[in-house]
């Protein structure tokens, strides 16, 4: 059997996610790279990669995926890595600088803008226009700039009226927000050893990352990466990540994609399929 390619993301809030396969025995049976969130769903959709952590729109829109069960990247609070940060109110925003790395938090915004913070103008558009992320370039060319991951971070909150979006989808539909979960493609299932649990092997590296031990040497590792104090991190991997796609965050996953088809940037929501005993299950 071949080692499965898994395309992970390099930002600290999977660290917890690939303890095992950094730091364990879960390495040997997968081939590993790095990358941004949009280059991770390229890979599955072109099958470069088996496996990935990929963005939760992708799931809409890429055939033949399954979803590893259990482990997730999550909020059901402010999550402190998507944010919006803003010349001006909401909704007299006319343009969006959009970080190139993302793709659910770019539709995430579009819903939270059609569906509850409508433009002042009557029948203005948005216009979402790909940058990379440097808050200060992105702010000079547009209204508002949406930054994710270690940018989001990193970013001065203060300069800027400044939304969370996982806080603003909570507030306005009760349910907690998914960003990402583990997919494989359904023909890489036929190349896994037949004794390799896969939902196991994932649960566990989870589980193994969010020890208080080795979250406190990712915080020690990350804070001279982001220049962050080692307390902003362990606060944040433990209270602002919620890491176990459990069934209240389906339950916000399922009605996130029902927006995004309502606003029409996805054809349909789709069906929530899972590895499982009999080759997946459903959920929803």
């Amino acid at each position: 059997m071949c080692a499965l390619r898994i395309s992970a993301i390099s930002y600290l809030n999977t660290a917890p996610l690939m303890w095992d396969f950094q730091h364990g025995s879960a390495s040997s049976d997968f081939e590993i790279s790095y990358t941004i969130p949009s280059a991770c769903a390229d890979a599955l959709a072109r099958g470069t990669a088996d496996i990935g952590i990929i963005p939760s729109i992708v799931f809409a829109t890429v055939p033949d995926l399954l979803i590893i069960p259990d482990a997730a990247i999550a909020s059901k609070r402010a999550v402190r890595s998507i944010l919006l940060l803003c010349r001006e109110p909401l909704e007299r925003v006319s343009t969006v600088a959009a970080d190139i790395s993302s793709r659910t938090s770019v539709v995430l915004t579009q819903v939270l803008m059609r569906k509850f913070f409508p433009a002042q103008s009557h029948g203005r558009s948005r216009e979402f226009i790909p940058m990379p992320p440097n808050p200060e370039l992105m702010l000079r060319r547009c209204d508002a700039a949406l930054l994710i991951g270690d940018p989001a971070l990193q970013a001065d909150r203060e300069q800027y009226l400044t939304y969370d979006l996982a806080e603003q989808w909570v507030q306005f539909t009760g349910k907690p927000f998914v960003f990402a979960f583990w997919a494989i493609r359904m023909a890489a299932l036929s190349q896994a050893h037949p004794k390799l649990e896969m939902d196991a092997v994932f649960s566990r590296s989870r589980d193994h990352g969010l020890e208080p031990a080795n979250v406190s040497l990712l915080a020690r590792e990350w804070a001279p990466r982001l220049g962050l104090p080692q307390e902003e991190i362990t606060s944040y991997l433990t209270h602002n990540i919620h890491y176990y796609l459990d069934r209240e965050n389906v339950e916000g996953l399922n009605l996130f994609y029902r927006y995004a088809a309502e606003c029409g940037l996805i054809a349909a929501p789709p069906t929530i399929r899972f590895i499982g005993s009999a080759a997946f299950r459903m959920y929803g």
